[in-house]
């Protein structure tokens, strides 16, 4: 592998680990740049690699939150597990099967998301919901089979798909919604790792270096998204759910 390539690939990993922090969504990055710059390798080869770098960045990510935002312990404790076991599920099923049927789905989605958000300025801003404990749990345990299984098969916007659902079904503010998120992703990351491991897809030299800088623009964004509140994570949002529209836009459209 030649140092440019490398340098590219790292420097992908840093913006990627950044966004992932603020409001997830690295994906959108650094896959589409790694699967142009590798073409010689499979692409579960290459997702498989980038799974090392997204796990890195999210759980530097998740441990930063985890110091500055309160949090629930015990649904928490749930989430992880759940999700980890059905992101593992799910990148097992992507072996078997096709996940391009699913793009058009996720266009409609995310292009009601992207005018909802922009247009409902308090959307995320504040905690209004107050549901009993049997309701969070039941919620909890939804979101986290639905993307955890959702990362393991298809991946792109987990991260964002993981805020939304805070927001709208637990009604979190935008910063404790991306702190939730950051642990649950760390955990489906993880999933998915193991599974590409146990596969012997993971490219060791590609991966490492991407992880390391990949945690650092996971620090960095964790930082800022806690300095600077719910306000900037919004934009953050809409920017990224605006781009991933563009990306499956152009992978779904003639």
């Amino acid at each position: 592998m030649d140092t440019t390539t490398i340098l590219l690939l790292c420097i992908a990993a840093f913006a990627a680990g950044f966004v992932d922090a603020v409001s997830g969504g690295g994906g959108l990055i650094q896959t589409p740049i790694a699967l142009v710059l590798l073409p010689h390798l499979s692409v579960a080869t290459v997702i498989g690699t980038l799974k090392i770098p997204a796990c890195s960045g999210t759980t530097i990510a998740a441990w930063h939150y985890a110091q500055k935002v309160e949090m629930n312990k015990k649904l928490l404790t749930i989430s992880i597990i759940l999700a980890f076991t059905f992101a593992f599920t799910g990148s097992y099923v992507l072996t078997l099967v096709h996940n391009d049927y699913m793009k058009p789905v996720l266009l409609i989605v995310l292009t009601f998301v992207a005018i909802y958000t922009y247009t409902k300025k308090k959307f995320g801003q504040h905690t209004h919901k107050n549901h009993s404990f049997k309701i969070q749990m039941a919620y909890t345990v939804l979101i986290s089979i639905v993307l955890g299984f959702y990362d393991g098969f298809i991946g792109p916007g987990a991260g964002s798909f993981l805020i939304l659902s805070y927001i709208t079904l637990l009604g979190y503010d935008f910063l404790h919604s991306s702190a939730h998120a950051k642990m649950i992703n760390s955990s489906t990351n993880f999933g998915s790792v193991v599974f590409f491991v146990l596969k012997g897809s993971i490219i060791w030299s590609i991966a490492i270096p991407m992880a390391i800088c990949n945690a650092l623009g996971g620090i960095l964004g964790a930082r800022m998204a806690v300095k600077k509140g719910n306000q900037f994570i919004r934009i953050f949002f809409l920017v990224v759910i605006v781009a991933t529209l563009l990306r499956f836009g152009y992978d779904v459209l003639p």
